[in-house]
């Protein structure tokens, strides 16, 4: 059962800017969010039923501190269509 609390951040960059011009958020959750459920997430919290949803899973960069090497979260990345001319509120400029 998927919940809004898998969802990490809605990523904003140059290029997912340009993509809301489109309709597209970018999304980025947990790895064990899925297609069926970040639907699920939109349609009860936003109530908006996306138009379609690509999913790309990202790994961790490796990183170095002080000498000794590390590795970043990996996370899952979420390209959501919303439908024409609907919005999410804490999107809203």
């Amino acid at each position: 059962m998927a919940d809004i609390t898998d969802i990490k951040s809605i990523l904003y960059t140059e290029k997912t800017l340009g993509m809301q011009e489109d309709n597209v958020i970018v999304v980025q959750t947990s790895p064990r969010m899925t297609k069926t459920g970040l639907k699920e997430v939109f349609r009860e919290y936003f109530g908006i039923i996306p138009t379609n949803i690509n999913s790309l899973n990202q790994s961790g960069k490796v990183k170095r501190f002080r000498g000794v090497a590390g590795k970043q979260n990996d996370f899952k990345k979420f390209y959501v269509k919303l439908p024409e001319g609907a919005q999410i509120e804490s999107l809203a400029v």
